[in-house]
């Protein structure tokens, strides 16, 4: 009989992550990891992603050692534009003006930690959005309905956002909302975690 694996955490409080994490139907409970996820001078959006992600893991797996903690962190950059969760109309409308008929990466980092058996693996997928030339009526429309404030980019493509892309390069489409899954499950079978 082979024992049940270790107990799954996300160390994360976006209900995004945590309907995706939801998604492979293990069981899981959620921590805050309390991490100042400010970006480094000079740090570029993959590293910035990277680095967040491992923290965030690591915190929580400092409270938990004996479980398998799934930290993940999501930088969105549109040429040298670094772009946050907006957190308010203002901002999210800024933000959208800047991408108009542009490329944007989103760089969703995952870091997997189990302590107790000093097991680390880490990941980072990328995904390029090209938005549609955008009116300002538009952007103004889409943020009154969708009001992406949590949102990295302002754009939530599960929800109306998608409406203001023009096309979605990926290899996994879960990137795009903040945790990829397609790697992750591979993550977390070589832990035992029974997926199929």
């Amino acid at each position: 009989m082979t024992a049940a694996p270790p107990a799954l955490v996300l160390a994360s409080t976006s209900p995004y992550r945590r309907e995706l994490l939801s998604r492979l139907g293990l069981p899981f409970t959620v921590q805050r990891p309390e991490v100042d996820e400010r970006g480094q001078p000079g740090e570029p959006p993959r590293e910035r992603a990277g680095r967040l992600a491992l923290a965030k893991a690591n915190a929580v797996a400092a409270r938990y050692p004996d479980a398998v903690v799934i930290g993940a962190d999501q930088v969105a950059a549109c040429g040298e534009l670094m772009l946050d969760k907006p957190g308010n109309a203002d901002a999210a409308r800024a933000q959208l003006r800047a991408q108009s008929g542009r490329s944007v990466q989103f760089h969703s980092a995952v870091a997997v930690v189990h302590a107790a058996r000093g097991r680390r693996d880490g990941f980072i997928d990328l995904t390029t959005v090209q938005l549609r030339t955008l009116t300002d009526a538009e952007i103004d429309a889409y943020v009154a309905a969708d009001q992406p404030f949590d949102c990295a980019g302002s754009l939530r493509s599960e929800g109306l956002g998608i409406s203001l892309c023009e096309r979605i390069d990926s290899q996994d489409p879960t990137g795009l909302v903040g945790l990829p899954l397609i790697r992750l499950a591979a993550a977390l079978r070589a832990l035992g975690y029974a997926l199929p």
